[in-house]
């Protein structure tokens, strides 16, 4: 029997390669997606996500006239106390707890940092009249200590955009996204910034209320207040959200923003009357409201300056102590 040729065996040795390329192919899973991948039926957290396109494609669907079902005191209560058991480590419950409710409770990992996030998601936002009780998503690659809250997405254009960028540039954050535009549904029942009887609120509450400090991000037009960018608030002030609030100033300032600072002088927008920073108050949780101009939410590197400025208070907050992440 003859021995193969140099040429011969580097072809079998190719051919083998594509073989086996191919089989891993075969095997692997595609679209970025594994149904059940990790046991929720969602995106499995080996697979790549990109957050900011995914929740941009859910607010895409935000509009006045979309609607809007005010929740009952115990659906709104029962969604907080699931995010609390998920803070917790006590995802199966949780999740049980999510599924009567009729919200799914997914791992997914952003493409953009290789973190792996847990996703609250209302499951009727995929249906004829979604309800619009938003979403929550938690950091699973450390523990949460903070959060950025999002009241007015789409109304206040771009907001949740900067929103994502907060929780992606800091480890230990969770984002609360409203679930409508601010107009939908009947009277102001959705502008979850000043009302307490929606999900939204029931959630920040359930974080403050487990001393996360918060920054709430708000936009506002550009005639509104035209000599400053940004317009930084403590709402009703504690000792802990004035400390943040100079930092945040000084971060903002630094990056070339004027910044109308609330504690020094008579700003437009303040937030006073936002019900999630008096609830903070009333837990002695730190809590800041921050406008920004429509000329900074929609220029991308003005944007991602403020991104990087919000960023180096929530460093400040991730350093502290707080809850045990969720269990993985």
């Amino acid at each position: 029997m003859r021995a193969a040729s140099p040429k011969t065996a580097l072809a079998a040795l190719a051919l083998t390669a594509v073989a086996v390329a191919l089989l891993i192919w075969t095997l692997a899973p595609h679209g970025g997606r594994t149904p059940g991948g990790d046991g929720s039926g969602g995106p499995s957290a080996a697979s790549g996500t990109d957050l900011e396109r995914r929740i941009t494609d859910y607010t895409a669907r935000f509009g006045a006239d979309t609607g809007y079902l005010p929740p009952g005191r115990a659906d709104r209560e029962a969604v907080a106390q699931a995010v609390g058991l998920l803070l917790d480590g006590r995802r199966a419950q949780a999740a049980a707890r999510l599924a009567a409710l009729d919200f799914d409770l997914r791992t997914i990992t952003d493409s953009a940092t290789g973190r792996r996030y847990a996703e609250i998601a209302d499951r009727t936002d995929t249906g004829p009249a979604p309800r619009g009780w938003g979403r929550v998503y938690l950091d699973l690659s450390a523990p949460v200590r903070w959060s950025v809250q999002v009241p007015h997405p789409v109304a206040d254009a771009r907001t949740e955009q900067l929103g994502v960028g907060v929780l992606r540039g800091t480890p230990g954050g969770a984002l609360v996204i409203a679930g409508a535009h601010r107009d939908a549904g009947t009277g102001d029942a959705a502008d979850v910034a000043h009302r307490r009887d929606t999900v939204f609120a029931a959630v920040c509450a359930e974080l403050a209320g487990r001393g996360l400090p918060a920054l709430q991000i708000h936009g506002f037009a550009d005639d509104s207040a035209p000599d400053y960018d940004v317009i930084a608030s403590t709402g009703r002030a504690t000792h802990e959200s004035r400390a943040a609030a100079r930092a945040l100033a000084a971060a903002l300032r630094t990056r070339d923003f004027t910044v109308c600072r609330a504690w020094v002088r008579s700003c437009p927008l303040e937030g006073h009357t936002n019900e999630q920073g008096r609830t903070a108050a009333a837990r002695d949780s730190a809590f800041l409201h921050v406008e920004f101009a429509n000329a900074v939410r929609t220029d991308h590197r003005a944007a991602a300056r403020a991104v990087a400025a919000m960023n180096e208070v929530t460093a400040r907050w991730e350093g502290g102590s707080g809850p045990a992440p969720p269990r993985r």
